[in-house]
């Protein structure tokens, strides 16, 4: 099956298209040569002729020009897939140490998640501000699109910059539209009273799960989250690693009732 890339920017059968850096530089270290067959995604939604949406998909194109530092590239025919996940998961986790945030990233992007929001709470090793804040955002960010690239997904999740559990539970006591107030919000605890996750999720609904960091979130903080509308919830009796519990239960959250990802006939030039 032919390479797939990441791009930002339009796509429409019969453009001709440069591919930016990252793109760019990939295609060269794969040594393709002008009339490889390439695929591509921006994660948008074209419209069809009549007038309907296709979710998801990408679209066919050709290498017709290689330079130095530029590819240039025929769009060709759209592509409708199947690969998100059949509900929308918003990982908020509590940064674990060293590079493991960046597997993290890696792997929550190829479980389908529809988007990471990086904390820092009282027990959190990794401390983020200014522009190094900026640069492991942009960083994540090409970790999670490379993951898509890899896995099929046709739309990339958004990492956001990095907050404080305080200021972000601030920020979710006033959502910006109304399906904010209407998600159902998790917070992984070790609790007694914590409910198996499989009994809490609803049967269909966006979900916004907190996971906390090394030694996970303190009692004042999982109260505050709890004061937000978040319900306390646990995998089993298996204390699980800060990097590895969001995992498992972002898979459980996404994955049933989906089969592996599938193509529909393209359509196009």
């Amino acid at each position: 099956m032919s390479p797939r890339f990441f791009v930002e920017a339009p796509l429409a059968s019969g453009d001709t298209l440069a591919l930016p850096g990252p793109a760019a530089r990939h295609v060269q270290v794969l040594r393709l040569q002008p009339g490889d067959a390439i695929r591509l995604f921006n994660g948008r939604v074209p419209s069809n002729a009549d007038g309907t949406s296709e979710r998801e998909g990408e679209h066919h194109a050709v290498v017709t020009q290689m330079g130095r530092s530029d590819v240039q590239v025929l769009v060709g025919a759209w592509q409708a897939t199947q690969c998100e996940a059949p509900r929308a998961v918003h990982l908020a986790i509590g940064m674990p140490a060293n590079e493991r945030m960046d597997w993290l990233v890696e792997k929550a992007a190829e479980l389908g998640v529809a988007s990471i929001q990086p904390l820092m709470s009282a027990r959190s090793v990794l401390r983020l501000a200014g522009e190094r804040a900026d640069k492991k955002r942009a960083h994540w960010a090409s970790v999670a699109s490379a993951a898509c690239e890899q896995s099929g997904r046709s739309c990339v999740p958004l990492v956001h910059p990095p907050l404080s559990l305080t200021d972000w539970l601030r920020q979710l006591a006033k959502p910006d539209d109304d399906a904010g107030l209407h998600q159902a919000r998790l917070l992984l605890s070790l609790q007694a009273t914590s409910r198996p996750l499989a009994d809490a999720v609803p049967a269909v609904g966006a979900v916004t799960f907190l996971s906390g960091p090394e030694g996970g979130l303190s009692p004042e903080e999982e109260a505050a989250a709890l004061a937000q509308g978040f319900t306390r919830v646990t995998l089993g009796p298996r204390v699980l690693r800060a990097d590895t519990a969001p995992l498992a239960a972002l898979a459980l959250l996404t994955l049933p009732g989906r089969a592996a990802c599938s193509r529909k006939p393209a359509t196009g030039l």
